[in-house]
């Protein structure tokens, strides 16, 4: 178990969790709110950890979506955004800032790591937006307007990334702008062959869209290093060299969405994509890049970026000084406590206990990620793979009530997302296997 931790008090006694239903219930937007049959409201946190209105302990899994990098309140972050505030909250980019150009090198110099070209950023409020100006940016500097997706991918709520989302329960927007095709998803676990002949099919498949769905010649291809939303679905090795290299065939930028795998979460690297070996044209970043202040950039290289000059682009808030000093912060606690290091030990730790239990329950039908950014799949049964939906929503139900919040994910929603804080112990994730563990014997 996590060593105990006092709750940090409230600023104010909270009101009861079923009036605080009743007012979201009467005044938002009828749309998908609390996750659980009983919802739980969370009033304070402290690094890895959540306390609801009655002091009750929960040890985050899930990381407000995967977006709470370097831990709830962290010291150092709360006080370069209490600095910040006292100094200067808020300024366009009309005017000249000194924050701004030294954390875009800063994180630029991170990026040289997977291209040593990458120079220049630019800076919004959130992946979707992220996303949305790498299409713009690739469809400026190639002069075509075509786009390549992968089925069961997540790339945001705009038009433009709805429309590149490859699952039907999100596109819920159209018409959407014509020019996106999708290819298949190297999904080794419901493929029927090894994960090195899922990785070829999916390459064959890529080609096939690039010949048969587009026009031979496109602006970019759109790949996330790991699905997050579409369930943690983690390509193979060799898969994005090969598909980079068609797509660069197809005179087409490769984009990378790191949204939810970059900041160190994946394990020894700060971007997810240096596993593969891979070199992007343009990275997306956003969530873990601020630690739940709304931040996203992309990076690319000068000479993608000199395509824009003399366009007309605004982004109000995009690169604004709190959302700056808040993406300082997490990459100085990055680094200093080598978060990249510990999501890799303690992931580890996490699948090794969670292979065990998939051998012990043929309801854990795949085990899948890299460091903090782990999936399982649960199934009926191992032999017919059947998506189990509704055992995820009981299992998910179970480990909240124990104190153990976890998302889930996937199109057919069967996928348990475990993606923490990066600053997780080895006991962290003894004490979620565990859960999970009971959860299965609860269901």
């Amino acid at each position: 178990m996590s060593p105990k931790t006092a709750a940090p008090k409230a600023a104010k006694t909270p009101a009861s969790t079923a009036d605080v239903a009743a007012q979201r219930a009467a005044h938002l937007m009828p749309l998908p709110g609390p996750m659980f049959a009983k919802p739980i409201q969370i009033i304070t946190g402290k690094m890895q950890f959540l306390y609801d209105e009655n002091g009750k302990e929960y040890l985050d899994g899930f990381a407000g979506v995967a977006t709470v990098s370097i831990g709830h309140s962290h010291p150092h972050f709360v006080s370069k955004l209490k600095a910040q505030i006292d100094e200067l909250q808020h300024e366009p980019p009309l005017y000249l800032h000194p924050a701004v150009g030294g954390f875009a090198k800063r994180l630029a110099d991170k990026a040289k790591t997977v291209n040593p070209d990458m120079e220049v950023c630019f800076f919004t409020n959130s992946g979707s937006e992220a996303n949305e100006m790498a299409a713009f940016v690739a469809k400026t500097y190639t002069g075509r307007h075509e786009l390549v997706a992968v089925q069961r991918s997540y790339h945001g709520r705009t038009l433009l990334t709805t429309a590149l989302t490859g699952q039907h329960n999100w596109r819920n927007q159209a018409p959407y702008p014509v020019g996106v095709s999708f290819t298949p998803t190297d999904y080794a676990f419901r493929f029927d062959g090894t994960p090195e002949q899922s990785t070829a099919a999916a390459i064959k498949g890529l080609e096939a869209t690039l010949k048969t769905s587009t026009q031979g010649k496109i602006a970019a291809f759109y790949g996330e290093t790991i699905m997050g939303v579409g369930g943690l679905i983690t390509p193979g090795r060799e898969y994005f060299k090969a598909a980079v290299d068609l797509v660069h065939k197809h005179g087409g930028l490769f984009i990378c969405d790191e949204v939810q795998a970059g900041v160190g979460r994946t394990g020894d690297h700060y971007f997810g994509i240096k596993h593969y070996g891979a070199k992007p044209d343009i990275i997306v970043m956003a969530k873990g890049l601020g630690n739940g202040y709304p931040i996203g950039a992309i990076i690319t290289t000068k000479a993608i970026a000199e395509s824009m000059k003399g366009l007309l682009h605004y982004n109000t808030f995009g690169g604004g000084p709190m959302a700056i000093a808040a993406a300082e912060a997490v990459m100085d606690v990055v680094e200093k406590d080598d978060l990249a290091g510990n999501s890799r030990k303690v992931g580890d730790r996490l699948m090794s206990g969670l292979k065990k239990l998939q051998l012990k329950d043929e309801r854990v039908g795949d085990v899948r990620g890299m460091g903090l950014m782990v999936g399982v799949e649960l199934v009926k049964d191992r032999k017919s793979k059947e998506f189990a939906p509704d055992l995820t929503i009981r299992v998910v139900e179970s480990m909240k009530d124990q104190g153990v919040l976890v998302g889930k994910g996937g199109l057919e929603g069967n996928t348990l997302r475990i993606q923490p804080p990066l600053c997780w112990t080895l006991a962290d994730a003894d004490r979620t296997v565990a859960a999970l563990e009971q959860a299965l014997k609860d269901a």
